[in-house]
């Protein structure tokens, strides 16, 4: 077989598991269905998740029945096609999620592709009035978070797709293996990740919050992704127990899996010697009492209160969930600016948060230390530097940091790039930065400027913001090179 024939065959296994995953977003579109039960009152909107899931489910038996051509099974994908598959099905996901905003609730393109891409990237900043909108419709936004928080590919490599090796596997942002058999890994993932998730729906109710609303609310806090049902979001309930339980939920949902498997393996000084859970720990501890007593004290002068609040913000920020418990539009700047570094931070690699993610930016901060170390070393000493990743050491090469800063730079540009724009739309610093920072790192939060007013400008670069943030820059990048280079290719040799 020559190079192209056997390029024409990759790209029928990329439309045919393409297709399989836009099937498994079909399904899901159809699966609020399953609160008919309880809102029967409702049953008249079916018609619309049914006409969207169905052509999803079309659409992916299409590019699956056009891809089965090539008869092989048992296949290993590289992380370049991998990227290309992930690609296109988030984006057939999305095309046809957002068919029941429009129909149901009568919203714009432009706007029904903003809440699914908040939706799918677990980012949670929303055009939706839940005070307005059915109980499928915010159901609806809860699954695909849930859905985003795990990955479409992962979901469909623990249950449908017959590929080994790690390419599909890493183009979803994953890369820590808990078993050495990606599907046995990523069966692991989706049995920690439900189990958490019903946990949660249990702890909120028995704290005191409604049944619908403790389903909404864990699938959003275990996914890091921070929509509610309520305007005021938790703050919405004044409740103790409940800020607790979700503060639990979005630590959970901001940690590696492979963190979180050594955590359940019962490897407890392993699990707090992980990089990223002392980078969370260290800034925390760090950064509360700075925000408490340099900034918020005036606003929140009673202690209790003061930290009740500043902790919950910081959490949410760092862990990219984005529930809140009170407004930032009043903040002063200095607690707004440290909100921003949090929520440009971010949470675990390979779990479900955004941002640049803890790891890269403690090891940037290691590779600092262990350079001025370096220095004051006998010449001949050999050191080994290394980190904590899941239940094993990670020993770090020059390459890596190379990779690592790369990938910072290349996120920092990106920021810069929205903030720009969001400044030439008349937005002050501040807040260009606090809601550009919020949309690249798939975070949520907002200082108000994200509404049905604002330009179509802003509403399609925090899209693409989110887009990017969630996917990561340069899975997007391997796939439209190699797209390019394969189309150039065939396009000669034809």
């Amino acid at each position: 077989m020559n190079y192209k024939n056997l390029l024409i065959s990759r790209y029928f296994l990329i439309f045919k598991y393409t297709g399989m995953i836009i099937m498994l977003a079909g399904a899901a579109i159809i699966s609020p269905l399953i609160f008919l039960t309880v809102y029967t009152e409702e049953a008249h909107l079916a018609v619309h998740f049914l006409g969207a899931g169905g052509a999803a489910l079309l659409a992916g038996a299409l590019l699956y029945f056009y891809g089965v051509k090539n008869k092989k099974e048992d296949v290993e994908l590289s992380l370049n096609e991998g990227s290309i598959i992930v690609i296109f099905s988030w984006i057939g996901a999305i095309i046809f999620s957002a068919i029941p905003f429009i129909t149901i609730l009568d919203m714009s393109l432009s706007h029904s592709i903003f809440e699914v891409v908040s939706g799918w990237t677990t980012t949670g900043l929303s055009l939706v009035d839940v005070t307005e909108a059915p109980n499928l419709i915010l159901i609806w936004r809860s699954i695909m978070q849930f859905f985003g928080g795990a990955g479409l590919a992962v979901i469909a490599l623990s249950s449908l797709l017959p590929v080994h090796g790690m390419g599909l596997y890493m183009a979803e942002a994953r890369s820590d293996k808990l078993l050495p058999h990606v599907k046995r890994s990523t069966m692991m993932i989706m049995k920690i990740y439900s189990f958490y998730t019903l946990a949660g729906v249990f702890l909120y109710y028995i704290s005191g919050m409604p049944l619908f609303d403790s389903i909404n609310h864990s699938m959003a806090a275990i996914s890091t992704g921070g929509f509610s049902t309520q305007v005021d979001s938790i703050g919405h309930y004044n409740n103790l127990q409940i800020e607790i339980v979700t503060i639990v939920l979005m630590f959970l949902g901001t940690i590696n899996f492979a963190t979180h498997y050594t955590l359940l393996k019962g490897k407890i000084k392993t699990f707090f010697k992980n990089a990223e859970i002392r980078f969370m720990i260290s800034s925390l501890l760090l950064l509360t009492p700075i925000i408490m007593f340099f900034s918020l004290n005036v606003f929140y002068p009673t202690l209790g209160e003061n930290f009740r609040i500043s902790f919950f913000q910081l959490v949410t920020a760092i862990s990219t969930t984005g529930f809140s418990t009170i407004s930032f539009a009043g903040w002063p700047v200095f607690a707004n600016f440290i909100i921003i570094l949090l929520m440009l931070v971010g949470g675990g690699t390979g779990s479900t948060a955004g941002g640049i993610k803890q790891y890269r930016i403690y090891l940037i901060f290691k590779s600092i230390y262990w350079e001025i170390k370096e220095q004051f070393l006998p010449r001949r000493n050999i050191s080994s530097n290394y980190l904590w990743r899941g239940e094993n050491k990670f020993y770090i090469k020059s390459e890596h940091v190379k990779r690592v800063a790369n990938y910072i730079m290349l996120y920092i540009f990106t920021f810069f790039v929205g903030v720009a724009i969001h400044t030439a739309y008349g937005y002050s610093l501040l807040d260009s930065m606090f809601e550009f920072g919020s949309a690249l790192g798939t975070v949520g939060l907002s200082i108000g400027l994200i509404s049905t007013e604002a330009p179509l400008g802003i509403i399609w670069t925090q899209t693409l913001g989110m887009f990017l943030g969630r996917l990561e820059f340069l899975i997007i990048l391997y796939a439209g090179i190699k797209l390019f280079k394969d189309g150039i290719y065939i396009v000669k040799n034809d």
